[in-house]
């Protein structure tokens, strides 16, 4: 105890930190245990919970909250989570995972400013064991063969990976190009790959809590690796583009680069020959570019929700001795931080009703990059409180907000992205949407008016509101002929984009009906009259 009174009192005088983290191999009740005493230590900003059902073995996944306000969701307060030990004989992140847990607790309670100000601002969900049934099996084939084996419990108990096991939602993208959020699509064949425990937590969980950045930790290379994990062509390595890639790129460098090693020259693992290409990428890869990955999280986490997720390989030994992991922890402090923290880039703010001041949940923030002159096809979501979050890189940008009801409305800024500061706080407050109003008005605020334009997201949110007060009228105004089905919709659709001709809204079974195509004509012009408003 002595000794390590000493070095911490040298370490404070050093380095103005000492962390009394443990690192060693803990197995199940251990890690838990070793939860239990965070928490303890630090019970003012931590929160121990597990998530519901058990893995096959009847074990939990247990995480750790770390936030000034455990247990609630804060409005504006965005969220982040770590994932470790997908792969049961992957450990190095399931230790590192415990270690920063233990050095987050202990750097608050002395004041560090930065573990402070993260956890005044970030709302933390660790969970250091995806897989703990498999880290089990790892660790017992060990002990009794004496040997490591690259296989041995890396799968589930039984014997699924996890990582690919999510719905294949790359495959929803890939043919439907329209299709890049939020994706609900049943995609999983129950019988050829049923979704295991572990995975339904998992999947339940992201979806629950208003993630909007993660890491899922791993081991055997050593290289940030970010989506798309899937090849579109179904080749083994092929670099998969999302709509965000240059965002992605920049949060695989925040932690390669921050990392000891991984964005430097170092010694390449036996059987991975890409360390130069990573090299030449500052230490990051593409997911397809590097191997071709069906149905894995991170993309699940992309594509389903609003969370940008990287995986992280933290290097070649998958399961090293004791004495390693140290070493592991210096190497990988700092770039665990400094991921976190790239939870405030971009934008964030709350969607109000402009009427009300309440938040409207679930409406839809588009961004089109002025920078590159492009869209980002790629859209998010409000929260339950209205609160949403947008990761971008520094650039100028128009986000256009929609909800159904309201009247679109669209911002520009710039985005700079502060080094370790919250991201700049951009909120909306919509119209609603009069019962009466046959016109849709844009909104767009004074900080767009150079641009001479309006963006394709409110002009779509603009048709597609006409076409239902069209359709409300017409079934207020001929209950007996109008249905309202998915036929008449068909039919108003192509009527509002042939130039309102009212003849193409005539199906086969209006046609006798001639005082019914009379009084539309004289609906044609009045409506004519609204539109042009």
């Amino acid at each position: 105890m002595l000794a390590v009174a000493l070095l911490c009192s040298l370490a404070i005088v050093l380095f103005g930190e000492c962390s009394s983290v443990e690192l060693k191999h803990h197995n199940y009740k251990e890690m838990l245990d070793y939860m239990v005493k965070i928490h303890k230590k630090c019970p003012e900003i931590t929160r121990p919970y597990v998530l519901e059902g058990k893995t096959v073995m009847n074990r939990s996944l247990a995480v750790l909250e770390m936030s000034d306000n455990p247990g609630k969701h804060e409005i504006g307060e965005p969220e982040f989570k770590y994932v470790g030990n997908m792969h049961g004989n992957e450990v190095v992140g399931r230790e590192l995972l415990l270690a920063l847990l233990d050095y987050m607790c202990d750097q608050y309670k002395a004041g560090n400013k930065t573990i402070v100000k993260l956890l005044e601002s970030t709302r933390i969900h660790i969970m250091p064991s995806m897989n703990p049934d498999g880290w089990e099996i790892a660790t017992e084939s060990f002990k009794k063969t004496g040997k490591k084996d690259w296989l041995k419990g890396r799968s589930n108990a039984n014997n699924v990976d996890l990582n690919r096991n999510f719905p294949d939602l790359d495959r929803i993208v890939y043919r439907n190009h329209e299709k890049n959020n939020h994706i609900k699509e049943k995609t999983h064949d129950q019988q050829k790959n049923p979704i295991q425990p572990e995975t339904y937590m998992a999947m339940e969980w992201i979806q629950e809590v208003p993630f909007v950045l993660s890491s899922n930790l791993h081991g055997g290379d050593l290289v940030a690796n970010y989506p798309y994990d899937e090849s579109q062509s179904g080749a083994p390595q092929e670099y998969s583009k999302s709509p965000d890639d240059s965002t992605f790129r920049y949060l695989a460098e925040s932690y390669s680069l921050w990392h000891a090693t991984m964005a430097k020259p170092h010694e390449s693992c036996d059987d991975m020959p890409d360390n130069e290409k990573f090299l030449k990428q500052k230490g990051t890869t593409n997911g397809a570019a590097w191997y071709s990955v069906a149905g894995g999280m991170q993309d699940f986490n992309y594509l389903r929700t609003n969370c940008f997720e990287i995986t992280l390989e933290l290097g070649c030994d998958k399961y090293p001795p004791e004495n390693a992991l140290p070493q592991f922890w210096e190497d990988n402090k700092d770039a665990l931080i400094n991921f976190m923290w790239q939870t405030h880039i971009g934008i964030k703010g709350v969607i109000r009703d402009a009427q009300t001041k309440k938040g409207i949940a679930s409406a839809t923030v588009k961004v089109h990059n002025l920078t590159s002159d492009a869209d980002i096809n790629h859209d998010i979501t409000s929260a339950h409180d209205g609160d949403y979050w947008r990761l971008l890189i520094p650039g100028s940008y128009m986000v256009t907000v929609t909800a159904p009801g309201y009247l679109p409305q669209t911002k520009c800024m710039e985005v700079t992205n502060p080094f370790r500061t919250e991201a700049k706080e951009v909120d909306f407050e919509l119209q609603p949407l009069r019962e009466d109003a046959m016109s849709v008005k844009a909104d767009v605020d004074p900080s767009c008016a150079h641009l001479n334009m309006v963006p394709n997201a409110v002009m779509e949110e603009k048709g597609d509101q006409e076409k239902q007060k069209i359709k409300h009228i017409l079934q207020n105004k001929y209950q007996e002929n109008f249905e309202g089905d998915d036929d008449d919709d068909d039919e108003i659709e192509r009527w509002y984009d042939n130039s309102y001709d009212g003849s193409r809204l005539m199906s086969s079974n209006y046609m006798e009906d001639l005082e019914y195509l009379e009084e539309l004509k004289d609906l044609q012009k009045l409506l004519d009259g609204y539109l042009q408003e």
